[in-house]
Formats: C-alpha cells, structure tokens, sequence
C-alpha cells in the first residue's frame, strides 16, 4: 500500500481491529470516532471531547461551532466520504498540505485507541498494523469508491437495505449535509442534478464488486 501521498490526491484509507475485534461496542465510541474524523482535520485542539460527545447524544449534533472557522482555515486534509463499521472504518480523503494525511491518519489512530484501551481497560495496539491507503486514479474509481463505502452498512442485519439511514456513514449527508465545510462532498454530488440521483446511483452501482484491483477485498465488509 502507499506511502508516499500526494498533495491534491484522492485516496481510500481503511484499517479493522486488531485481529478483526469489534472495535466500536456501543453509541457513544461510534460518536467518539465521528467527532475525530471530524474535527482533527487540522490542528485544533479540543478540550474534553467527552463534552462533545454528551452534547451529541442529546441533541444529535455537535456544538463546536467556535473551532470551526479555525478548522477550515487551518486544515491539512478534507474529508469527502466514511463509513464507521463494527470492526473496521473506511475514508475518502485528500491532502491539502505536505504530510497531512500522516498527520491525521497518526492522530486519528493514537486518538482511538487511547480512548479505547483506557474505557475497556486494556492495553497494546487497537489496530491491525498500519492503514491502507490506496490512491484513487480517476473520477469512476472515485465515484464508484463513494457507492461502495456507503453501501457498506447493508452487510449488518439491521441496515440492509436501508444504509442511506444509516447514522455512521456520510450516506445521509450526501442527501443532506449537516455537516457543512467539514465535509466536502462537491466533487461528487456536482455530477448529480440531485442527491436522489446520487441515490439511485449508489443503489445500483457494482462497486461491492473490487475496483480494478482487488485491494477492497483486504478488508472485511
């Protein structure tokens, strides 16, 4: 897989648990890993993100309005797509600055899981090695990438179906995005006259199906 990512560059990160564990157990991990893929998209500290997470289970939203100005100006990678599984994850992201996706990915990784190890009071790596990270070459991998992240949830039995809802993927925001700047998901929905469109795209796309090379099969969906 790669590492050496270039600026301006899309690309494809995913990484499962340790030895495929379940590394998300209940809402309130789904929602730590939401506000982290998030909001670490530059290097704005944000104190007790605990706060955040009791503010989100409340009112299914975060109020950090305050850093995000200073996320926006100061970012070194932009979001475009996720999808947060039991015991893996899946990013759609691209640089902005030299060495940005590391930074994130190492943040993001270090973040979780000592977030993890000191909730379920163990210790050691949350992560089977390092991400993947897998360069997307041009506008059909990228788009059929997005239908594939966000068809994910149908392998749960609870989703199938019905992975547009599903609270842990960027599905829903693609047909209406709450998360505003913090996502960027221009590129793809600019080739739909509308987010049903896109919809019905992603419905009957094959991207469960590799994507020219058979990288997606190294991570369990």
């Amino acid at each position: 897989m790669l590492r050496n990512i270039a600026v301006g560059e899309y690309y494809h990160i995913y990484n499962r648990g340790n030895n495929k564990q379940t590394i998300f157990h209940d809402e309130r991990d789904y929602i730590r890993f939401l506000f982290l893929i998030l909001h670490l998209q530059s290097n704005t500290v944000f104190c007790n993100i605990g706060r955040h997470v009791n503010y989100f289970v409340k009112h299914r939203m975060f109020n950090t309005k305050e850093g995000l100005k200073n996320i926006l100006r100061t970012r070194f990678v932009e979001l475009t797509g996720f999808a947060i599984m039991p015991n893996h994850f899946h990013l759609i992201i691209v640089g902005v600055k030299d060495g940005g996706v590391s930074e994130y990915m190492r943040r993001l990784q270090d973040a979780y899981t000592k977030y993890y190890n000191t909730k379920y009071k163990r210790t050691g790596h949350l992560f089977q090695g390092p991400y993947k990270a897998v360069h997307i070459k041009n506008n059909n991998q990228l788009l059929h990438l997005s239908a594939y992240i966000h068809k994910n949830p149908r392998e749960l039995t609870n989703w199938k179906n019905k992975e547009y809802l599903y609270p842990w993927s960027s599905y829903q925001n693609y047909l209406n995005n709450r998360w505003g700047e913090l996502l960027k998901i221009d590129i793809i929905l600019e080739q739909f006259d509308t987010p049903e469109k896109y919809k019905n795209f992603v419905k009957n796309s094959t991207a469960k199906e590799p994507l020219n090379d058979n990288y997606l099969l190294d991570c369990d969906v």
